[in-house]
């Protein structure tokens, strides 16, 4: 029994050996024969045939396999590219024997594509197409060729044959997709694509475009939890805030769109034209928060890097007046509660040395309001009715016409018609009969730089 011990340690022993030298020296090479071959044997080998015929085609098979399996695609596309050049049956090989047409134009497309070279790897791949219309590999790189191609169709075509082979393969599913949602098909975008994401959870780019799906499908709430999910992603975060924001902004929630843009900006290398997107969205969400000072700083460095993106420009020059001047701030952008004080403030100061008293206020869906008063000077004594008009650009006939009526309907002596844009040659026409006074932008801005110290001034007077 002892002397069993150090015989069965031996043949252990060797027999661990023996595995060590065949896990060494076995490499397969495609089963053409140099299953147990080493690399150097191959080489050794094709190169003599090869320094006796330069275009041996089975030296040059043996090489095209050893460097396919190596992954060094340079010299795998040189290789097969020549084989591909033999057609079938190729002098020099033994009676009966042929290249593998399909494999060769298969490996020589597929070394071609991972060296970036589309146009060959094309050609390859569809003349494997040609011997072999069935086989995935096959179908699913030409699909993804002619996807960044922009022939989506085709593509969606190929695609769905190599689906055939291989329904789980998570890259096909995933082109497909992505192929549906270019050509606006969002329902067979989103099945596909979703279950990608459940086969490679990690496919962030994937997760974005289902979003969009969602978003152009009106399925709003979706799109906002996925995009919301993205919004710390490093490479698609910036987007992902800048949709976000999108989608808080149609919903006039400016407060959570402003935290989407400022945290799209936070994010590093940034692509030019999102970067101005979310600076310009920013902006203009401040505008509707009456945060007029920050919208002009954003505003002013998009114009410097682009002077013509969009309508910065216009906003530049409508903006830094009311920038200027919290008076004209309030007029047109105030709710109506402060819009109305201001009026109020202006009719106190309107008319010097008098006596005012306020009768009436009506306000017409915050786009104007007329406020009646009872004025008492030394020389005179009225019923006066104010209109203030927010609307900016050109007041027409038919608002002074109703202010008119207006007039006669509360028995008012005089009309005063304040806008903070011009009054059109129409309406200009139309009070020269009447007892109607049109104030126009540049004697109202007037107004509003002073009407503070008149009213203060009034208020002491009467004290």
């Amino acid at each position: 029994m002892d002397l069993m011990i150090p015989i069965l340690a031996a043949v252990a022993g060797i027999a661990v050996i023996i595995f060590l030298v065949i896990t060494i020296f076995s490499r397969p090479s495609g089963g053409k024969g140099n299953r147990f071959k080493g690399r150097d044997a191959i080489l050794k080998k094709a190169g003599k045939r090869l320094e006796q015929n330069p275009r041996d085609p089975q030296a040059l098979s043996e090489l095209g396999d050893l460097y396919y399996r190596e992954e060094n695609w340079d010299q795998a596309y040189k290789t097969y590219g020549m084989l591909a050049e033999f057609g079938g049956q190729v002098g020099g090989l033994a009676s009966g024997q042929s290249i593998n047409e399909f494999e060769t134009n298969l490996r020589w497309g597929m070394s071609a594509l991972k060296l970036g070279l589309t146009d060959e790897a094309y050609k390859g791949l569809l003349a494997a197409r040609n011997i072999n219309p069935n086989h995935f590999e096959v179908a699913h790189n030409l699909g993804v060729l002619e996807f960044q191609r922009k022939n989506y169709e085709k593509a969606i075509q190929l695609l769905n044959q190599a689906r055939v082979q291989d329904p789980d393969s998570a890259p096909n599913l995933r082109t497909l997709g992505h192929a549906y949602f270019r050509i606006k098909k969002n329902k067979e975008a989103m099945t596909h694509i979703r279950k990608a994401i459940e086969l490679a959870p990690d496919d962030r780019e994937s997760l974005y475009t289902l979003a969009e799906c969602y978003y152009e499908a009106n399925q709003t709430e979706q799109a906002l939890r996925v995009f919301s999910h993205l919004r710390g992603d490093p490479a698609m975060g910036a987007s992902a805030c800048l949709t976000c924001g999108l989608i808080h902004t149609e919903a006039r929630q400016y407060e959570k769109a402003i935290n989407d843009f400022e945290l799209g900006l936070r994010h590093e290398n940034i692509k030019p034209d999102v970067r101005a997107e979310l600076s310009y969205r920013l902006a203009t969400s401040y505008l509707k928060e009456n945060d007029i000072a920050k919208a002009i700083t954003l505003l002013r460095a998009i114009q410097a890097e682009n002077p013509t993106y969009k309508d910065v420009a216009v906003l530049i020059g409508k903006y830094q007046e009311l920038n200027a001047n919290k008076n004209l701030q309030i007029f047109l952008m105030a709710p109506s509660g402060d819009f109305v004080a201001l009026c109020r403030k202006i009719v106190m100061g309107y008319f010097p040395k008098a006596k005012v008293k306020i009768t009436n206020i009506s306000v017409q869906k915050n786009e104007w309001a007329d406020i009646l008063t009872e004025v008492d000077t030394p020389k005179w004594s009225d019923v006066i009715m104010f209109r203030f008009i927010r609307t900016q650009g050109s007041i027409g006939e038919l608002i002074v016409r109703d202010f008119h009526s207006h007039l006669k309907d509360v028995k008012a002596g005089k009309g005063i018609c304040v806008s903070v844009g011009n009054f059109t040659e129409e309406a200009r026409r139309y009070t020269e009969a009447r007892l109607i006074d049109l104030i126009e932008k540049e004697k109202l801005s007037a107004m509003l730089n002073t009407v503070d110290a008149k009213v203060a001034q009034a208020t002491q007077g009467r004290k």
